[in-house]
Order: structure tokens, then C-alpha cells, then sequence
């Protein structure tokens, strides 16, 4: 039996009923990376919770928020709570979007008797996938393998606002055959920051070069975040520099789904 079926067998024999969690899947996850989105299912099946994907979910408003249109903003985090807050628990495979919805949602309706209150509510319940594996269902180990060695970069939004660091690293030290060699400033930002790229592409541009360079020094085989968004802008400078690496979201490696190709990757 896999390591995390047995924490889910242990979790049903001491009474606690299996969490009914609802899975923000995320616009670039839906768009651009469905495996990481069926990474995150296998993840939390086999940690013992019933998982639904409400059809209705949408962005988690982040692009406008940072845009300064709160009104709209407002808009959007009141079609997500509606959509989710029925479930014991909310889980995004991304820091960035995991932080919108626990960190700024509430803020959005300061003042408002009634959305206040569902808000807050709402933001108890929000948890960045891999943390709410090993911080919530007591998660240790993961039954899978890798070969080579990855090394993982630290999102802003992740690290900062959710405090999400060694959960990662734990749960790969325990990925059979994968070697794990720390990123020099791991913590420094990729560049991405969502609409920051578009409004200011020499500062992020500049950015991401030095990030590129770290992660090349690293001399691993595989990089490796929890943010679609920070992955691809990594990747697309790695594959400018002409530097060979495969790139993946964290939830694929621990969920042992490998077999489709890298981002930016080919069949």
C-alpha cells in the first residue's frame, strides 16, 4: 500500500470523516497545464478526501485586483465564494492564487455586514496544496519516484503570504531516486508577478536572466515550483538562453505523473 493511502487508511480508523475539498483548478492550470490540475486530484484521492471541481469556478480576480479595479475584483471573489464555500476545505496547486483568495478576499468587503462575514469564513478554509497535505492532513512521504536531481525555486505569494517553504522540500526528500539540490536565492522572485511582466518587461526581463542563471549554477536536472505562472516564465527564459531543462510543477513530481512532457516540452 502507498504511503498515502495508509495516512488515509489511518485517518478513516481513527474516525475522522474524509474532508470534502473543493479544487481551484486556476486559469493557467485549466489553460495552459491540465496535468497539474489531475496532479492535485490524485494527491488529495490518495490522502483520503473527496474532491470536487465546481464547473462553475473562474479566476480568482488577481489580475484585476493588482490592477487597482476592486470593483470588479469584488465581483469575481463573490462568484468564487458562492462556488466554494460549501466545501470543508478550498485547495489551489498555486501560492499566487491560494494568497487571493486567503489573504485579499476578505479585505475586499471590509465593512460589509453580511459578505464580511462569508469572506472571512471563506479564508479559513483556503490552503496552497502542497501545505495543506503536510499542515492540515498530516502528510509525510509520497509514494513516488524520479530520477536525476531537481532543484525548487520559492514563489513570492507562496513563501511570503502563506509561509510555505520546507512542506515542498519534505515531501520531495521522499521522492524515491530524486536527488534534491538547493536553488542559490531560491526566495528572490522569478520576474513573473503576474500583470508586473506586462507593465514593467525590462525590470522583469532583467529579473528573470539572473533568476536563469541561479538556476542553471544549481546543476540539476529538473526546476521545479508550486506556480504555474513563476514555471513558465523560468522556462521560457531557460529555453532563450538555450539552456536544456526540464520544467514542472511540484504536484506532478509527487504525484509521480511524469510521463507527459515538460512544460514548454514536446511529444
Amino acid at each position: 500500500m502507498d504511503t498515502m493511502n495508509a495516512n488515509a487508511e489511518a485517518a478513516g480508523r481513527s474516525g475522522r470523516a474524509a474532508a470534502d475539498v473543493g479544487l481551484f483548478v486556476t486559469c493557467l492550470v485549466d489553460l495552459f497545464r491540465p496535468s497539474v490540475g489531475f496532479a492535485a486530484l490524485k494527491l488529495l484521492e490518495e490522502a483520503g478526501c473527496r474532491v470536487h471541481v465546481p464547473s462553475s469556478q473562474t479566476c480568482c480576480g488577481q489580475p484585476t485586483y493588482n490592477s487597482g479595479d476592486k470593483a470588479d475584483t469584488r465581483a469575481i471573489a463573490e462568484q468564487v465564494i458562492g462556488a466554494f464555500e460549501g466545501f470543508d476545505y478550498v485547495v489551489a496547486p498555486s501560492g499566487s492564487c491560494a494568497a487571493m483568495l486567503k489573504r485579499h478576499y476578505p479585505e475586499l468587503f471590509t465593512g460589509d455586514p453580511v459578505w464580511e462575514k462569508r469572506a472571512d469564513a471563506f479564508s479559513e478554509k483556503v490552503f496552497e496544496l502542497v501545505s495543506f497535505l503536510t499542515d492540515v492532513l498530516g502528510v509525510t512521504s509520497v509514494d513516488a519516484r524520479g530520477t536525476g536531481s531537481a532543484t525548487y525555486h520559492d514563489s513570492c505569494s507562496g513563501l511570503r503570504e502563506l509561509g510555505i517553504h520546507d512542506q515542498p522540500r519534505a515531501l520531495l526528500s521522499t521522492v524515491e531516486g530524486l536527488e534534491l539540490k538547493e536553488l542559490r536565492d531560491a526566495d528572490v522572485c522569478c520576474g513573473f508577478g503576474g500583470t508586473f511582466c506586462v507593465k514593467y518587461p525590462d525590470v522583469s526581463n532583467a529579473i528573470v536572466t539572473k533568476k536563469s542563471k541561479a538556476v542553471e549554477e544549481s546543476g540539476a536536472d529538473m526546476l521545479l515550483a508550486g506556480d504555474l505562472g513563476c514555471l513558465m516564465n523560468m522556462d521560457g527564459k531557460l529555453k532563450r538562453r538555450g539552456i536544456k531543462m526540464e520544467v514542472r510543477h511540484v504536484a506532478e513530481v509527487l504525484a509521480g505523473l511524469t510521463d507527459t512532457p515538460p512544460i514548454g516540452g514536446r511529444l
